[in-house]
């Protein structure tokens, strides 16, 4: 095919990270498993088209009805099928709803049908083992140019990392167990989350259960219905990471223990922007398991994704957004740098996604329901939390009058992160139970399994899904829903009064904000 029929897969552009070493060929008959998504066939904008209708809590379509009105069209399926099939690979999968089409084949296949250019295999700086790895863009034949989305998983590299901290000198008696933190938070009252499913993505790691029996019997809690999910061939593996297991037990003891009446439903998926994607496709489009709320802990500096991934992510969010359900996203644990050393400001990703419920972090002293002190989480040595002015999201509309600041950097407006925030300062941290032994973490990784078990809660009071929950959050600024935090900073954003780039509205009041988002009681004229 002459190179004047193909086009390139927009935003499909990678370069190599200059701290990884290479270290051999790859292999062109090894085997690959390629997800390959499609435009919907109606597209979805609730961040400014659906989200101002009222009220903004509906939903587009029940996940059984999502394929027809928003997924894949059929022909644009079975286009990408015939080329696959022309290009010697075989589709393993088709999911009109998620958009997505698996290929499986040859290396050497698969890069002859999109023009990879591979580079070889490579050592992860990070630390994050060996992976296959490419630089530039894709190419699809012209008539597939309007219909393909995205390519993922021609190149494997490590995508994100946990946003857990641990401290080994932890003050035990500044510490909290998840529950007691709620009650510092005043999670409403008469509430389990019962009813309802909370959807936990992991790249790694795994779960326990005699752990998880133990931990939630020392709290006087049953140990909630665990379920674990393989994406990609994702599997729940305790034993084999302690800082993978750390993040998976937090995730489900933070969740469990507010919210003891949901049920948890684990998505395990390898750490590659395929894994991630897909994972959180499968837990938006769960028509089995159907979770109201997806707590994602893990993430990236926006720049260390393609542009490609970000787009994709974002869409899926959006149709999470659709279908009513909420997906909380930690903000990072590095400051306003997002541990990137190039002398510059980076948000973190999905955190800065404009359909993501971002979770900043705070420093809590409480004794039981009374806060004592709450500031920015900043340990010099220890994390603090990410925050700040997106690059690659413009200011959506829901943070039209939070009086947002510009980029530090580049002066530029763009989508603030985050959006709510938690305890998260390993100082103050949860006390959990990992791997057989009992410690306290923190991080942002904690607030967003905290506010999903919170959004668990509220679905069940509301009686209806909170779902896409900016639109609903931000009109509350500055009420008692929030406890405003207006001390401390993340290195180049400060606190304020209002919204600000470390902790976003503030730590929730959960009981004000149950009052404030349910319905006027029938004859009452509505408050604003």
């Amino acid at each position: 095919m002459a190179a004047s029929d193909r086009v390139p897969v927009q935003g499909s552009e990678r370069t190599l990270p200059p701290g990884d070493t290479r270290v051999g060929d790859v292999d062109p008959q090894s085997d690959v498993q390629l997800t390959v998504y499609v435009r919907p066939r109606a597209p979805v904008d609730w961040v400014d088209a659906e989200a101002a209708r009222a009220p903004a809590r509906r939903r587009l379509a029940a996940r059984e009805d999502w394929a027809d009105t928003h997924g894949a069209a059929d022909e644009d399926l079975r286009a990408v099928a015939r080329f696959a099939h022309d290009a010697g690979l075989t589709v393993t999968a088709v999911d009109s709803a998620r958009r997505a089409v698996q290929l499986r084949g040859r290396l050497q296949a698969a890069v002859d049908a999109f023009e990879a250019k591979m580079e070889g295999r490579y050592q992860a700086g990070s630390g994050g083992g060996e992976y296959r790895g490419r630089s530039g863009g894709l190419t699809i034949p012209a008539e597939l140019g309007d219909v393909v989305t995205g390519v993922f998983g021609m190149d494997d590299r490590p995508q994100a990392r946990t946003r857990l901290r641990r401290h080994a000198q932890a003050d035990p008696a500044a510490s909290f167990t998840p529950v007691q933190v709620a009650q510092a938070y005043a999670f409403p009252a008469g509430t389990t989350g019962n009813g309802q499913t909370v959807g936990i993505v992991e790249l790694g790691g795994g779960f326990d259960t005699s752990d998880l029996t133990t931990y939630f019997q020392g709290l006087g809690l049953s140990a909630p219905s665990v379920t674990a999910v393989s994406v990609d061939g994702g599997q729940n593996a305790p034993g084999v990471d302690e800082n993978a297991d750390g993040e998976v037990m937090l995730d489900i003891e933070v969740v469990g223990a507010v919210a003891p009446g949901v049920a948890i439903v684990v998505y395990f998926a390898p750490n590659t922007d395929q894994g991630f994607i897909d994972a959180v496709s499968t837990a938006v489009h769960d028509t089995t398991h159907k979770p109201s709320v997806v707590s994602v802990s893990w993430g990236e500096s926006e720049d260390a994704w393609s542009q490609q991934a970000r787009t994709q992510m974002e869409q899926i969010l959006t149709e999470g957004a659709g279908l009513g359900v909420t997906v909380t996203v930690a903000a990072g644990d590095n400051g306003s740098t997002d541990g990137v050393s190039d002398g510059e400001q980076h948000v973190d990703f999905p955190a800065s996604a404009p359909h993501a419920l971002a979770c900043g972090g705070t420093s809590l002293r409480a004794s039981g329901a009374t806060i004592e002190s709450e500031t920015v989480w900043n340990d010099p040595g220890d994390g603090a939390t990410g925050g700040g002015i997106s690059r690659q999201f413009a200011v959506p509309s829901y943070q039209a009058n939070a009086s947002l600041p510009v980029n530090v950097d580049t002066q530029a407006t763009g989508r603030g992160v985050p959006d709510v925030s938690g305890d998260a300062d390993p100082q103050t941290g949860y006390v959990v139970r990992v791997d057989g032994a009992q410690e306290t973490v923190g991080g942002t990784s904690a607030v967003a399994p905290l506010w999903a078990g919170l959004t668990a809660l509220l679905n069940e009071k509301l009686g209806a899904p909170l779902g896409f929950a900016q639109p609903l959050l931000y009109p509350l600024l500055g009420t008692a829903s929030f406890h405003d935090i207006t001390s401390g900073n993340n290195g180049s954003y400060a606190a304020r009064a209002g919204w600000d780039a470390c902790t976003g509205l503030g730590s929730p009041d959960g009981t004000a904000l149950a009052a404030a988002l349910s319905p006027p009681a029938a004859g009452t004229a509505p408050t604003g």
